[in-house]
């Protein structure tokens, strides 16, 4: 293990994470609120730490894929960690398992909250706390590597670390310009959506917040009710933005390259779109009783489908009072989740289409036992190395799901609640079902479940095995 890149790196979070506090600073100085100064501490507390790492450069400063993980790891606790001090200097949030539940949350795109009334919040704090889900959506480590190189094929291995997904795949032949590529392509898309809130006459501080909230399909608002207070427009505005940022970011590459046949040959993609509508034609049928319009019913439909897929947690309308099928429907997309490549939580549409192939050549395989066949995707062959990593990865996220599950039922809430809370937060969803639906909380969990739960958003996050590296003790042997 080479100790001094892993605390060279972690330097380099810290001081961009103060950089991350300049705009949530700036807001309190415009709306001349004294909580600000919180933000500013907090801003000093992550410089003086973070260039005391740097100032310590490492003799060698390359590494390798276990540095890589746990690098990536340890970033996003330690981000969550200092993320949470505005909240706890100011006051608003008392205890700092609290706050660090809040700033996980925010940082892993999760929107699970312990907060009932956010609109009594300063419009600063709350800046800060959505524009955590636009920092981390993209992930913080591909925004270092695209400001700093380090030694060839080394940052290769945090990006695998960080990005989610079965693979990742340069966009371009060095891994800086894919990170500078794709932080384009992202910056773009919210740009283009602030446009549509404003022109949708949504105030600027809100556009942004909104936007922040939806391009990490993170799900935290400025309304103590989600989106169900804003315009129809504006509420269409978000569901079309929130179904565009759980798409591979590949595929916007293709297009601005000008590649249309190789993005009609992305199955994923197009598995993504069907299940979608599938969803939102199922659900608005079910639903249709409900609403005095049939058009009401499918844009609530449509909205709740692309926020839940997505792993957003944005809500328009009480999805705990649908019929159970309904609920049903959408705690199936909790686990489905986006594409890989996105922005999105969840197991990824990549990954079930690849078990629903294995699946079809078992079986195959049983009624022609001498027959060979291959699992193909997008017209290659995959290899044994990917097919595997699904199948182990989806025995971890059973693992860490019945753990996690196990421990949440010591507060003995009915099951629906302890299921849909490990389901919201592992998936990086937000809301679940019950008492931690989408017109509740989670302040009522235990702080040891609340412990947990954070857990569990990291290492969803990260896909878990960057987190779990972490507890392995060959990790840590020179």
């Amino acid at each position: 293990m080479n100790y001094g890149i892993v605390f060279y790196c972690l330097g380099w979070v810290l001081s961009f994470e103060a950089l991350f506090l300049v705009p949530p600073s700036l807001c309190a100085l415009i709306y001349r609120e004294k909580d600000g100064l919180s933000l500013v501490i907090t801003m000093l507390i992550c410089l003086c730490f973070g260039m005391f790492a740097v100032f310590f450069k490492p003799k060698k400063k390359r590494l390798y894929s276990r540095e890589g993980f746990v690098i990536v790891a340890l970033s996003w606790f330690v981000l969550s960690l200092f993320g949470a001090l505005p909240f706890r200097l100011s006051g608003y949030i008392p205890h700092m398992i609290d706050a660090v539940f809040e700033t996980a949350s925010g940082f892993t795109t999760t929107g699970a909250s312990i907060l009932s009334d956010v609109e009594s919040w300063p419009r600063s704090l709350l800046f800060w706390r959505s524009f955590t889900h636009w920092i981390g959506g993209m992930g913080v480590l591909v925004f270092v590597i695209a400001i700093l190189p380090l030694a060839g094929g080394s940052d290769m291995f945090l990006m695998k670390a960080e990005s989610p997904g079965p693979s990742v795949k340069k966009l371009v032949p060095k891994v800086k310009n894919t990170a500078g590529a794709l932080y384009s392509m992202y910056m773009v898309i919210t740009l283009i959506e602030i446009l549509f809130l404003l022109a949708g006459r949504m105030p600027l501080y809100e556009s942004l917040l909104t936007a922040f909230g939806t391009a990490g399909t993170g799900g935290f608002g400025f309304l103590n009710d989600s989106m169900a207070r804003v315009t129809v427009y504006q509420q269409v505005v978000i569901t079309i933005f929130m179904i565009l940022f759980g798409v591979n970011f590949n595929a916007y590459f293709l297009i601005y390259q000008r590649k249309f046949k190789d993005l009609l040959g992305m199955s994923e993609v197009i598995a993504y779109f069907s299940v979608i509508i599938a969803s939102i034609i199922l659900i608005s049928i079910n639903i249709n009783g409900m609403y005095p319009h049939t058009w009401i019913a499918v844009k609530d439909a449509a909205f709740q489908v692309g926020s839940i897929i997505t792993t957003t947690g944005f809500s328009t309308a009480d999805f705990n009072l649908w019929p159970s099928f309904s609920k049903g429907l959408l705690v199936t997309l909790m686990f489905v989740g986006a594409c890989a490549g996105s922005t999105g939580g969840g197991i990824k549409v990549s990954r079930v289409l690849i078990m629903a192939k294995t699946l079809k050549k078992e079986i195959l395989s049983y009624i022609h036992p001498n027959s060979v066949r291959k699992i193909k995707v997008d017209g290659r062959q995959l290899e044994h190395s990917v097919l595997r990593a699904t199948n182990v990865f989806l025995c971890t996220y059973l693992f860490v799901f019945v753990f996690s599950f196990l421990i949440i039922t010591l507060d003995n809430f009915d099951l629906e609640t302890s299921f849909t809370a490990v389901a919201a937060t592992l998936n990086n969803i937000g809301p679940g079902l019950s008492k931690v639906g989408p017109s509740a909380n989670f302040a009522g969990m235990s702080y040891l479940s609340k412990i947990v739960l954070t857990f569990d958003m990291i290492a969803g996050r990260l896909e878990l095995f960057p987190v779990l590296i972490l507890f392995t003790r060959s990790t840590w042997k020179k």
